[in-house]
């Protein structure tokens, strides 16, 4: 303490000697000149005695100075300076949802003949596929969806020729079977549909009503302004007997544009052009004034849609999926369909876009570029907008004096109670303009190996009734748009048309490959050694007629999905003898 107190006192005395000396700056004389050396020698001489007297200091962390606080760093040399707080950089945080489905289980015939579900004309599982395949990761099990991942691709199938009520059909149903390509102990069994195709010119009129997301979440490229491009895209298309409305919603609701013809394609395109992001989520308000709009320009005739455009991510108002589905489930009772067009990544809610599609009588498609936006919105108008067939079902009874087993490939999240069939109240799948459906089974005939153990204690079901030369019966139901009743049809599939494997149709055979891809890509459980390198050469051996390379692109997708997927370490050389 001594030590510091005359420290102290030195430091003191030089400053007031300083103090002393005269302060212009103008001072040059040779007196000045020695004070000021003389001053200096007195601060140097303290300074050295200082250091001299001073107990070694501590060693510090480098510290950028700051002004002003020499006194104080001088009296609390002893305590460090805390280091500068560095945080991690800020990851994305992924939140996409998706709906878990178990695949369908190999079901016994004897126990359980009776095969029933709603068909589904959705393709948003592909292009979600692709989008994380081209990222350079293999999308989650859940993303993919077997069934729309094949419905994805068009296929030559039969046109209407059947007649219920001296009406004509509108759709012709194609059914084929032959080897399964990963399993030579079983058939592959594909049930074809395929709707009437209507001309754009010919449409009936459109009253549509654009409900789009502009909350902060649809700032990103690949949202908002990818969905402003798209839609543009559609607008280019209309006619002037449409109509087209444009709402938004954030934190609020907001109508951009009233009910306007489709001649007024500057004034459509400037609305859009127009909308920014920012806000909040409040999607059922936008639902809600969504169907208001769409009923203020109703069409008695013609056809009533709102498109849903959004990454799914509401976070105001009813957020909970259930209420939502409730919600569109009621709404759709108006006479006005929804589909929804999924955007972006990061955030995205496949399960809610997927799911109020089906409720609101409309398709599900995930915009991943403007090209699937033209896919989409201009090459599928027809099929996107104009419905022919709506609450399509379809049940398989199988023979079980034939068929031993069966499995289903896809249409988990479509199953339906086996009373469900002929109950006109519960909802299905609706077919537009042009579509195509494709259904897969995978079955075991009798006396073949299947997949089940036979059982030891029980005995076997007695088979009585069945028909030696039939399969499978195949039933349909639909109504036809404007119908609230039902219509019945019926086919037989015979025994005899089985083919041998190089007799499969071209459709057949790649249909087969996507489907075993999609299955590969939920973990390959049912495929035995069939890979990507046996998906590939099946599927190129099938590519037929490619008019819009969708084919070729899916070759692709195959590839970046095995150099993507984790591979068995190589076996290790056998050692060289002497």
């Amino acid at each position: 303490m001594y030590s510091l107190n005359r420290t102290l006192l030195l430091i003191s005395g030089a400053l007031s000697l300083l103090a002393c000396s005269n302060p212009k700056v103008e001072q040059t004389s040779p007196q000045a000149e020695t004070k000021a050396a003389l001053t200096g020698q007195v601060i140097n001489q303290v300074a050295d005695q200082a250091r001299e007297l001073a107990p070694p200091p501590m060693p510090m962390p480098a510290a950028s100075p700051v002004a002003g606080a020499a006194p104080k760093m001088m009296l609390a040399r002893a305590m460090p300076e805390p280091l500068p707080l560095r945080l991690p950089p800020q990851q994305a945080t992924n939140t996409e949802k998706y709906q878990h489905l178990d695949q369908h289980a190999v079901k016994l015939v004897a126990d359980e003949p009776v095969s029933t579900f709603s068909i589904d004309v959705d393709t948003g599982a592909y292009a979600n596929m692709r989008r994380f395949l081209n990222e350079g990761r293999l999308p989650p099990a859940d993303a993919v969806r077997v069934e729309e991942l094949v419905n994805y691709f068009p296929y030559q199938y039969a046109l209407p020729k059947s007649r219920v009520d001296g009406q004509l059909v509108p759709f012709g149903v194609t059914t084929e079977i032959a080897p399964t390509p990963w399993n030579p102990n079983s058939y592959l069994l594909r049930i074809g549909i395929k709707a009437s195709d209507v001309d754009k010119a010919v449409l009936p009129p459109a009253n549509l009503v654009f409900l789009v997301d502009v909350s902060g979440s649809m700032e990103e490229p690949n949202k908002l302004p990818l969905l402003k491009s798209g839609l543009k895209l559609l607008v280019d298309q209309l006619r002037p007997q449409d109509r087209v409305s444009l709402v938004t919603y954030a934190g609020g609701t907001r109508i951009v544009l009233e009910p306007t013809s489709g001649t007024e394609k500057a004034r459509i395109s400037a609305a859009i052009d127009q909308l920014v992001a920012g806000g909040s989520t409040a999607g059922a308000a936008g639902i809600q004034l969504a169907y208001r709009m769409a009923q203020q320009g109703y069409l008695k005739q013609g056809i009533n849609r709102i498109l849903l455009a959004t990454d799914g991510d509401f976070n105001v108002g009813i957020s909970n999926f259930e209420q939502l589905k409730s919600l569109v489930e009621e709404k759709r009772k108006s006479g006005v369909s929804l589909s929804s067009l999924g955007f972006g990544t990061g955030n995205y809610n496949d399960q809610l876009l997927e799911q109020i599609a089906d409720a609101g009588d409309g398709n599900y498609s995930y915009i991943d570029n403007l090209n699937e936006a033209q896919k989409v919105l201009v090459d599928e108008m027809s099929s996107t907008l104009a419905v022919v067939a709506k609450d399509v079902k379809i049940q398989l009874e199988f023979n079980p004096a034939v068929v031993a087993e069966y499995r289903q490939i896809g249409f988990e999240n479509r199953a339906l109670k086996r009373e469900d069939f002929n109950n006109d109240k519960v909802d299905a799948g609706e077919i537009g303009a042009g579509h195509t459906v494709t259904a897969l089974y995978e079955i075991t005939l009798v006396g073949g190996k299947g997949y089940l153990e036979p059982l030891r204690y029980a005995k076997p079901k007695a088979v009585t009734g069945g028909k030696a030369d039939e399969l499978a019966l195949l039933r349909l139901r639909y109504k036809a748009a404007g119908s609230d009743s039902s219509k019945l049809l019926e086919w037989p599939l015979a025994k005899r048309d089985i083919k041998a494997a190089g007799a499969a149709s071209d459709d057949l055979r790649f249909a087969a490959a996507v489907a075993a891809f999609g299955q590969q890509l939920k973990g390959g459980k049912y495929l035995g050694q069939f890979g990507y390198d046996e998906i590939h050469k099946l599927a190129a051996g099938a590519r037929g007629d490619d008019r819009f390379g969708y084919r070729g692109e899916f070759l692709r997708l195959v590839n970046l999905a095995k150099s993507l997927s984790t591979k068995a370490p190589a076996a290790a050389a056998a050692p060289q003898a002497d």
